[in-house]
């Protein structure tokens, strides 16, 4: 889909319209002067109006009486009405309102069809949004940062027999080339010389080596002079390994336990895009866990990259192992804060379900504040919960430093408590199982992958 800027609304008869309208006498821009009258007269009294003519569909959107998040579903619901014509005009004088339509429309225009034989059958035809009310290097940041999100789906929605971990990084690697990003892949003799045993554990049920990818925006203009550290988990494929999942709505959905890792990446892909004056760093560990070959079991005990052991309990509990040695290798570039994001724990969606992510740290609370901040204003919201030294207890081991998982209670909060072990810096965890991948259709967010989290910290990175 394209978006072009539009100076004036030179309306024709057979355009389609919609009005993001604060006043009756916005709706005078209407294309059909016979329905005017109506739609002013039903204005105060209905948020959406629409009327379809043989030649055109018109909607107005009272947007008095809607925030962001309703012009977005209503954006969506306009989407599907007009998915099969050719364009559509858009008309407002309020930038966010108009950046919150536009949000809500493209990202429900996604489509994931690489799989069908008939694709092009299946393809909305819908090609233009004319937009009167941005500039064009509005339009190009906002559409940056949307074509990420929607690349992080194809990600996320890609199965592991395309997408496997080196796949993965060759994936990153074909959009840092074009992006200017500085991008190094670690493969599995390198994760070995580090001593990367939780990685390595993981990995060792599977046929496919593991990856360490780093990515790296150091503009000569950054506000920031030590790196904020991104960390997302890359479980390409969970089975749970000898810990088998269960396949109905578990195993089946598993393609999605590196959301973390899309979601990271993505957003270096936004933030270089879109050329933000910040350093950021992302590391990106993958692998599959597998119950094959010499899988690690239960009851193994784990050096980890910093040297701390674990004894594992549970080779489902798999994507900490990862993301601990990732975190604690973050410390080399001394940190001004660590952020990681995992679809880590059933814990997570059992606590808030599918409409936000849990977000925990020790990072002075300033981090937390804008990262809650920038949720509420990209509707990818964020709720913090308490990350009292009390759970660090759960975490101990009879055998070993550490143990791999908790009493089975606040199971996110000892996975944070696990993790946060191996930051030596400020810390933060997001926990992204609930809203990273749906099972039904959600309004704009779609089906599947949802691409959960890179326009909330694209948005944090724009407002440090």
């Amino acid at each position: 889909m394209k978006i072009k800027t539009i100076k004036k609304p030179n309306i024709a008869e057979k355009d389609n319209v919609v009005i993001l309208a604060q006043s009756k006498e916005d709706i005078k821009n209407m294309p059909c002067e016979k329905v005017i009258p109506l739609l002013q007269e039903k204005f105060d009294k209905e948020k959406f109006q629409f009327v379809k003519t043989p030649k055109h569909w018109m909607f107005v959107l009272n947007t008095k009486k809607m925030n962001a998040e309703e012009i977005r579903k209503k954006a969506n619901e306009i989407f599907q009405k007009v998915k099969d014509e050719k364009d559509l005009t858009l008309i407002g004088k309020d930038k966010e309102q108009l950046k919150a339509f536009i949000e809500g429309f493209y990202l429900s225009g996604y489509q994931f069809l690489k799989y069908f034989k008939d694709q092009k059958n299946k393809k909305n035809k819908f090609a233009e949004l004319k937009v009167v009310g941005l500039t064009a290097k509005e339009i190009n940041t906002l559409k940056n940062v949307l074509d990420a999100t929607l690349w992080a789906r194809d990600l996320v929605n890609e199965p592991v027999s395309f997408l496997d971990a080196k796949q993965l990084a060759k994936e990153i690697e074909k959009k840092a080339e074009k992006d200017g990003l500085k991008v190094k892949v670690l493969h599995k003799k390198d994760i070995e010389k580090l001593g990367m045993g939780g990685l390595l554990a993981v990995n060792k049920g599977s046929e496919t080596p593991p990856t360490f990818t780093i990515i790296e925006w150091k503009p000569k203009n950054a506000k920031n002079k030590k790196p904020i550290v991104l960390v997302g988990k890359g479980v390409v494929y969970d089975t749970g390994g000898l810990s088998l999942k269960p396949t109905p709505h578990s195993m089946d959905l598993m393609k999605s336990d590196m959301a973390g890792a899309a979601m990271m990446a993505a957003t270096m892909d936004a933030i270089a895009k879109n050329k933000l004056p910040v350093y950021v760093v992302a590391l990106i560990p993958a692998t599959d866990n597998r119950p094959g070959k010499n899988a690690y079991a239960p009851g193994d005990v784990i050096k980890m990259y910093d040297g701390t052991t674990v004894e594992v309990l549970n080779t489902d509990a798999e994507g900490r192992m990862i993301l601990a040695d990732a975190i604690a290798y973050a410390d080399k570039y001394k940190p001004e804060v660590i952020i990681d994001a995992a679809t880590l724990t059933g814990a997570a969606v059992r606590a808030i379900g599918d409409k936000a992510a849990i977000v925990m740290g020790n990072a002075p609370k300033k981090y937390i504040n804008k990262l809650e901040k920038s949720g509420n204003k990209t509707h990818e919201r964020v709720v913090e919960f308490p990350f009292w030294d009390e759970w660090k207890e759960e975490m101990k081991s009879d055998i070993a430093d550490l143990k791999n998982i908790g009493s089975g209670n606040a199971g996110m909060i000892t996975a944070g408590k696990f993790l946060e072990h191996f930051a030596k810096q400020p810390y933060i965890h997001i926990d992204i199982a609930g809203p990273a991948f749906l099972e039904s259709p959600q309004d704009y967010k779609g089906k599947g992958a949802t691409g959960f989290g890179v326009r909330l910290l694209y948005n944090f990175f724009e407002n440090l």
